[in-house]
């Protein structure tokens, strides 16, 4: 492409400063350096993880910055040593690396690297510890070291998989973040047996893919709990099987459950990031061997408490981050289960929009009726 080793000049949707309208700008994103993609992101979905961080509310927020984490598109141009990818390559850049030689990678026990970490919390690339966004030579940090608001990103080699490019890129974007992270919690972290009672609090996107994944493992009970009850006849396709709105008790949630389940769930997933949710979330679990999985992320500063006889008499706390899933090695498979319709993806998509919308947008994901937004980068 004539683009290659030049600057890039494209549209992007900065966020300047915390809570303020993110801005349609034209920026300037220098050629990938060494073990660096360039990729020209065709589609980006909204997650509640940009508007926490635009929110002003992550202690790692950096501002000017562009957000954006849940995208596809094709490869523009590579960086010195890369060699997994190449120039046309159809991809999907994940914020969770997987350079398969650090100790995380390595150590078979977590889907975790630490590689690009110090770099990608900091808002900028490894080799230079320098943004490749500005405006008229004023740096724009990155984000989660994807930054997929912008029409071309720039990100490290550790996190990019190469996908089917007989995928539908404006669909699989989806597999960047959310949809994973609710699988992998059900089939990676918890392990859900055949015959499984399971409680899924919060019922987005990360909530139903609980669900879906729960029914994937032969669930006998899939119990939603959320205080919005107009979500409950869309959760039905996705496998939940009962609804509990906490509103209608007045007994505690955790209570409510255990009664309705003969002393507790087997496993239990908070989806929403809320402490005291997270607590109700382990003691609605089985004494002996219920487990409950954190899936949610909490606001920053926020601590988890419940009684240590909870955990003495056998219940089990854990958490996940993208659901356990290795980035660059699962994500085509998740890819590849989607082509043969052994997964959902399409019906998670409730609204589409184009980058210029981005806004408007964000005010349709915060409204209950909405689960994911995907944006046309090019519309």
């Amino acid at each position: 492409m004539a683009t290659q080793g030049q600057v890039i000049t494209c549209k992007a949707a900065v966020a300047w400063e915390p809570n303020k309208p993110l801005v349609i700008e034209e920026v300037q994103v220098a050629p990938p350096q060494a073990g660096e993609v360039r990729i020209k992101i065709l589609f980006t979905a909204l997650c509640h993880t940009d508007a926490y961080t635009w929110s002003g509310k992550d202690p790692e927020g950096l501002f000017p910055c562009i957000l954006g984490h849940e995208a596809a598109g094709i490869v523009e141009s590579v960086g010195e040593g890369v060699t997994e990818v190449q120039v046309g390559d159809h991809v999907i850049p994940c914020y969770q690396a997987e350079c398969k030689e650090c100790k995380f990678c390595k150590s078979g026990k977590t889907n975790l690297c630490g590689k690009v970490r110090v770099a990608t919390g900091v808002g900028v690339m490894l080799t230079d510890r320098k943004s490749r966004f500005s405006i008229n030579g004023k740096p724009i940090y990155h984000f989660m070291g994807t930054s997929t608001f912008s029409q071309y990103t720039v990100v490290h080699d550790v996190s990019v998989a190469k996908i089917d490019p007989v995928a539908p890129l404006e669909k699989v974007c989806l597999l960047g973040c959310g949809v994973p992270t609710g699988l992998g919690a059900v089939w990676n972290t918890a392990k859900v047996e055949q015959g499984s009672i399971v409680a899924v609090f919060g019922l987005g996107t990360v909530g139903l893919a609980v669900a879906e994944g729960a029914k994937a493992s032969g669930a006998s009970r899939i119990i939603g709990i959320d205080i919005d009850t107009k979500k409950f006849d869309r959760a039905k396709d996705f496998g939940v099987t009962e609804f509990i709105n906490p509103k209608d008790h007045e007994k505690p949630i955790q209570q409510v459950i255990v009664d309705l389940t003969d002393g507790g769930v087997d496993y239990s997933f908070e989806c929403i990031g809320n402490v005291g949710v997270m607590r109700a979330a382990l003691e609605c679990c089985h004494k002996g061997w219920g487990t409950s999985v954190i899936v949610g992320v909490a606001a920053s500063g926020q601590e988890i408490a419940t009684r240590p006889f909870q955990l003495v008499t056998g219940r089990v706390w854990k958490g996940t981050a993208f659901g356990g899933f290795k980035s660059r090695s699962q994500v085509p498979w998740l890819v590849d289960k989607y082509l043969k319709k052994e997964i959902k993806v399409d019906e998670y998509i409730t609204h589409t929009s184009t980058l210029p919308e981005i806004n408007k947008a964000f005010d349709m994901m915060h409204e209950g009726m909405c689960l994911r937004v995907v944006l046309d980068m090019f519309e």
